[in-house]
């Protein structure tokens, strides 16, 4: 991903009116997170990091999102969306299932976890499961690409960017609250906002 705003950082804000308590507290509970996890064992989160590492990959010249940490604070609270297609799981029970499946689906394909193959080798099962191509025993009642698009892509790329590294990294100029933004109009940017560095 191309950095357009290299020199702008959303927490040099931080005791600005851009953030008000409640916002401050929300966000250095999100950043000091650590991929800690109850209910999935070594092996998932295992496979887990390797799909975050796949799917959400770190932004260049910037502090690291702690994506997987974010990821495994939603599965472990079982923390869904109000919402759900029939036939898939709750949070928790849903990615139980798809990383053992995963892994199941990588030792099959290429004889070692998830973790272990190729970028080369992750990419292509991704594609598979993304196009609803895997149909191992181990998914069980779970549709792979069902989980693909309803719980793996929101459930990641949500996480990873509601980090503010990333906030920084596409030049977002923070929660609207309290400041709020006034110039609302395309091509218009507020003064605390980044400004974009052409290429």
């Amino acid at each position: 991903m191309a950095d357009r705003y290299p020199d702008y950082d959303v927490l040099a804000k931080w005791d600005s009116p851009s953030f008000n308590d409640k916002t401050r507290e929300i966000l250095h509970a999100r950043m000091k997170l650590l991929p800690r996890s109850k209910h999935l064992g070594e092996a998932r989160v295992a496979t887990l990091a390797r799909l975050v590492q796949r799917v959400t990959p770190q932004p260049e010249g910037r502090a690291p999102a702690n994506t997987l940490a974010l990821v495994i604070a939603k599965i472990d609270a079982d923390a869904g969306d109000g919402f759900r297609p029939a036939g898939l799981p709750r949070v928790r029970a849903a990615w139980q299932c798809a990383l053992d499946a995963i892994n199941a689906e990588a030792r099959e394909g290429h004889g070692a976890a998830f973790a272990d193959i190729s970028d080369a080798q992750a990419d292509v099962l991704l594609k598979a499961l993304s196009e609803g191509q895997l149909h191992g025993a181990a998914w069980g009642n779970l549709d792979a690409r069902t989980f693909w698009s309803w719980r793996l892509i929101p459930d990641l790329v949500s996480a990873h960017w509601a980090h503010p590294s990333l906030w920084s990294a596409m030049g977002f100029g923070g929660p609207a609250s309290p400041r709020g933004y006034l110039r609302q109009q395309a091509g218009y940017r507020d003064p605390w906002e980044a400004e974009w560095e052409h290429a």
